[in-house]
């Protein structure tokens, strides 16, 4: 069987920001190259998340087999977006910012890694193929209307708790 747009599409974001990570923690000091980077990637994962959220979690969340999976990761969802802003406050060239990135990057790595795994299959199995169909539509959709949002809304300015 061949893997529903939805899941192509998270996984192709997901390969971006793994390569990201990568590009960022190769860079040292505070560099604009740095910082230029450091934002294009907090703007592709919030963008993300929020599409994602809109379109699989918020089904998932619906079905019983699969809420407990999707509030696990909307959970963590909000954990790196205070990572995120956190980072932002801090000298990108201080060894504060060179430690949380690193856990910033272990905890968002777990994550997409769990979601790839665990969560991924385990709704391929439950949702049809018409929903899937549906969901990546939606993803496709709103996930530039989330850029523009990330980019008006840094992260840290979302209060959930």
């Amino acid at each position: 069987m061949a893997t529903a747009q939805i899941y192509a599409d998270l996984k192709r974001d997901h390969d971006k920001q793994r390569d990201m990570l990568k590009q960022l923690a190769e860079l040292k000091g505070a560099s604009s190259e740095r910082q230029k980077l450091f934002e294009a990637f907090r703007l592709e994962v919030q963008s993300h998340a929020a599409a994602e959220e809109e379109s699989l979690y918020a089904t998932m969340l619906g079905d019983p087999e699969l809420r407990d999976d999707a509030r696990h990761s909307v959970s963590e969802h909000k954990e790196v977006d205070d990572l995120l802003g956190e980072l932002m406050d801090l000298d990108f060239a201080s060894d504060e910012w060179e430690s949380k990135f690193y856990h910033m990057r272990h905890r968002y790595e777990h994550h997409i890694d769990e979601e790839e795994e665990d969560m991924f299959p385990a709704a391929e199995k439950e949702l049809d193929d018409a929903t899937e169909q549906k969901l990546g539509q939606i993803y496709e959709d709103r996930k530039p209307k989330e850029l523009e949002e990330a980019k008006a809304n840094p992260p840290g300015g979302d209060e959930r708790e």
